[in-house]
């Protein structure tokens, strides 16, 4: 089924980009990083304003996103 993507804007990349139809996605690796509100914002344009923020790196769970079967 033919799909219509509209104007794409890509700042950067470290992966793959997929356009127009995909049977299945599904992540290859996995991994776990800690910022603070609004660290992880992307785009041309932003502004974020934030008060006092803590990030709180305590995670007791052991398995977060299993890859099993993901080829």
């Amino acid at each position: 089924m033919p799909s219509v993507v509209g104007a794409v804007n890509i700042n950067s990349n470290s992966g793959t980009v997929n356009f127009g139809d995909a049977l299945n996605i599904s992540p290859k690796a996995t991994s776990k990083t800690f910022s603070g509100s609004g660290g992880g914002n992307t785009g041309n344009i932003v502004n974020t304003v934030n008060g006092v923020s803590l990030t709180n790196t305590l995670d007791p769970s052991i398995i977060d996103q299993p890859q099993v079967g993901n080829v």
